[in-house]
């Protein structure tokens, strides 16, 4: 899904300047500004209706990306299906002569292209299906979170040669994935539901200094890192990674009970209030990002809620459930009163 909507998020964020400008000639209309019968021409004249170049480099975006996945799935089903009737060096001569083939196309096409990029894209999705295969021919016994480790370490360089907001998400992805799986193999079950916090600290930690960093290499000039849409994945995972933490610790009673739990209680508030606060200064005052603006509102509506609701309805009693009730719906009215005013803001 992540590749499949490069094309178009892309698209969006090179042409986001005429976007305003179509959105401005839209309230002109609602406005009644616009000679009444002309309204077509107008919305002509702002870039509204796709010219046939704009539609040409959309279906072209959007086809590379449906083939890069489609590259990359069938890769896997062919090997899949074709298991037993394949030799060992049938299957890793197939895997590593993708690889090579998808490098050979990168440097047919160059780094400066998209396809190029693409290829680059191409060649890390197979090296994940080659060190699978490793896995699965050998049986080193080696632990799950070891091949998405080795993913991400041999496909750093290509990452980062490649420049495109994409494959670094896709890098991200498999790095939480390696965390993910290393509390949960040397945690054991149990030692899974009992490390849930510490897993979600690091997950945290790792998705909010990858935006930070990448918010400040994009404020330093860095032009490929300026796509809006990438960035909003990353604040999202680390809005929604800061939510859980706080609302594990409002609902969690075993926190309550550990040694040392009450510190770890104030330290999950502490942070949740320090990344609203920074959030809220930094995409409204200097970046000016509604989107993000919009997520950390939600965050703290359901955050705010569920103290409510924890501390109330304990007893479950009808008023308990009103109050939260109208709490709910007056938090969710200001949330989108204020949002609304911030976006008149920004477009002023």
């Amino acid at each position: 899904m992540l590749l499949l909507l490069h094309g178009l998020l892309q698209y969006v964020s090179v042409h986001g300047g005429e976007m305003e400008k179509q959105i401005e000639v839209l309230d002109w209309i609602a406005q009644g500004r616009v000679v009444r019968g002309r309204e077509s021409e107008a919305l002509t004249l702002s870039g509204f209706y796709p010219t046939t170049i704009q539609w040409r480099r959309f279906i072209d975006q959007m086809l590379l990306w449906c083939g890069v996945i489609a590259l990359g799935a069938a890769l896997i089903f062919f090997l899949a299906y074709n298991w037993q009737a394949m030799g060992r060096y049938a299957k890793f001569a197939i895997a590593e002569g993708v690889v090579i083939l998808s490098l050979l196309a990168c440097w047919r096409f160059s780094l400066t292209s998209m396809a190029g990029k693409a290829s680059l894209l191409l060649a890390s999705l197979f090296v994940g299906a080659l060190l699978a295969l490793v896995g699965q021919t050998y049986q080193t016994g080696a632990d799950t979170f070891e091949l998405f480790s080795a993913w991400a370490i041999a496909t750093l360089a290509w990452v980062v040669l490649a420049r495109l907001g994409a494959l670094y998400l896709f890098w991200l992805v498999l790095v939480n994935m390696a965390v993910m799986l290393y509390f949960q193999t040397f945690g054991g079950f149990w030692g899974m539901l009992f490390s849930t916090n510490a897993q979600i600290w690091s997950l945290f930690v790792l998705n909010t200094l990858a935006l930070f960093f990448w918010e400040f290499a994009a404020w330093r000039g860095v032009q490929h890192l300026r796509e809006r849409w990438s960035v909003r994945v990353l604040a999202t995972a680390s809005g929604v990674l800061v939510t859980v933490l706080v609302l594990n610790a409002i609902f969690e009673d075993s926190y309550r009970l550990e040694s040392g739990g009450y510190l770890r209680l104030l330290a999950a508030f502490l942070v949740y209030l320090a990344w609203l606060l920074v959030s809220f200064i930094v995409y409204r005052k200097f970046i000016k990002d509604l989107f993000v603006l919009a997520g950390s509102v939600l965050s703290l509506i359901v955050s705010v809620n569920a103290l409510v609701g924890r501390t109330v309805l304990h007893h479950s009693d009808a008023g308990g459930f009103l109050l939260v009730g109208l709490l709910i719906i007056g938090s969710s009215a200001w949330g989108g009163i204020w949002l609304k005013k911030i976006a008149k803001e920004m477009q002023a």
